[in-house]
C-alpha cells in the first residue's frame, strides 16, 4: 500500500510538471536548495521544519549503507524499500516546489511592483 501511494504520487508530480504554464522538472529540480534555505529560515511557510526534517531523513536512509531490510539478506526487498522511499521523496519534493515557486514568483512581482513609481508621462 506504502509503495502505490509513492509511486502514484510521483506520478502525479510529474504529470503536473509537464502541463503548460507550469514549472517544468528541471525548474523544479534547481529550486530545491533554495526551498530548503527559504524554508529553513523561516521566510516560506509552506513547507514546515518538521517536514523539512523527515525529507532529510529520507535522503539519509537513501544514502547509508544501514537499511531496516539489508540488500545482503534479501535483495529484491532490500532494495524495493529503497525505491520506495525515494519514490515517496521525489514526490514530496516535486509537490512541494510548485507551491514553493509560485510563492517565490508572487514575491518577485509585489518587489517590483514596490519599485514602480507612480505618475504622468509628459509630452
Amino acid at each position: 500500500m506504502a509503495r502505490t501511494r509513492a509511486v502514484l504520487g510521483l506520478v502525479r508530480a510529474l504529470r503536473g510538471a509537464a502541463h503548460p504554464g507550469e514549472p517544468g522538472l528541471g525548474e523544479q529540480v534547481m529550486s530545491v536548495p533554495r526551498l530548503v534555505r527559504s524554508t529553513w529560515r523561516g521566510e516560506y511557510t509552506g513547507l514546515t521544519r518538521g517536514r523539512l526534517a523527515t525529507l532529510f531523513l529520507g535522503v539519509l536512509y537513501v544514502a547509508s549503507p544501514v537499511d531496516l531490510i539489508p540488500e545482503a539478506a534479501l535483495p529484491i526487498v532490500g532494495l524495493a524499500d529503497d525505491a520506495v522511499v525515494l519514490a515517496w521523496l521525489a514526490s514530496a519534493l516535486l509537490g512541494a516546489t510548485g507551491p514553493f515557486l509560485r510563492w517565490e514568483r508572487s514575491r518577485r512581482g509585489q518587489a517590483d511592483q514596490a519599485n514602480v513609481v507612480q505618475g504622468e508621462v509628459l509630452h
